[in-house]
């Protein structure tokens, strides 16, 4: 790179630059890190005070002797734990503690598992049959990319069921997310989604592609492709280290307590 000096000379300087893709995940890792940082305030502060406010509540609500009061105290209450529960799930969003809790596969199975619970429309799992590890960061991409779909689903797609499929074919780790809802149009084009904007990034980060698809029979596909060589693969048919049967394919019925097992992914 070519320098200017103040008398007009050319002075030969060289610069080191850091790769963009390497500048990309240091960003992401600096946004992982800040989330963590504000879920932990979340749970120490806010999340403490609101259930000391409701421990209060509640004991004037026991001690209420006028009707009218204990009514209002009990919607109070009523409004609090639904408060409570929507500060978890924010909790949740921002730090992945299922992920490091339970590995990727278990922790994929809770969040589409809440999710039907929550919003009422019916999920299929898909995962492969035997057990995968993959490193951090790879685990992170897959499973923030199966938020920022479900959110998608949730929000815009009008969808009744969908399916979570993930396998590792082809030299690359493949995450498939399709659901029969309304699809993308022009008025809503994927690449101008902030999320999946995010999602894109994170991705290309590791060296990866996200494609986003409505097919002429409707509803949305997303696919995240990550290459193969990120991950390690255990072909051992052993039981898994974290608690969660890899080899089934899984169903949550909107409202149901626990998933149908069907058959095996082969």
């Amino acid at each position: 790179m070519l320098v200017h000096s103040p008398n007009g000379r050319h002075i030969s300087s060289r610069v080191s630059v850091a790769p963009l893709p390497e500048l990309s995940r240091d960003l992401v890792r600096a946004q992982e890190a800040e989330r963590k940082r504000i879920s932990r305030e979340l749970h120490d502060s806010t999340g403490q005070g609101l259930m000391v406010l409701r421990l209060y509540l509640s004991l004037m609500e026991h001690e209420s002797e006028t009707p009218d009061l204990q009514s209002k105290l009990q919607e109070a209450l009523r409004l609090l734990d639904h408060t409570i529960e929507e500060l978890r799930r924010v909790i949740g969003r921002l730090s992945p503690r299922a992920l490091e809790e339970l590995g990727l596969f278990a922790a994929i199975r809770r969040e589409i598992r809440d999710f039907s619970r929550r919003t009422g429309i019916s999920a299929q799992v898909e995962l492969p049959k035997t057990p995968i590890t993959l490193q951090h960061e790879i685990e992170l991409a897959l499973y923030r990319a199966v938020q920022e779909c479900l959110q998608n689903i949730a929000k815009h797609s009008r969808a009744r069921q969908f399916t979570v499929r993930l396998e590792e074919a082809d030299g690359a780790i493949r995450l498939t997310i399709e659901d029969d809802g309304v699809g993308f149009s022009r008025k809503r084009d994927s690449r101008s989604s902030f999320g999946l904007l995010g999602m894109r990034e994170r991705v290309a980060a590791l060296g990866g592609r996200v494609r986003v698809r409505t097919p002429k029979t409707g509803g949305t596909r997303i696919k995240v492709m990550l290459p193969a060589q990120h991950s390690v693969s255990l072909r051992k048919a052993a039981a898994p280290e974290r608690g969660i049967p890899f080899h089934l394919r899984d169903k949550f019925v909107a409202g149901g307590k626990t998933p149908a097992r069907l058959k095996l992914v082969r």
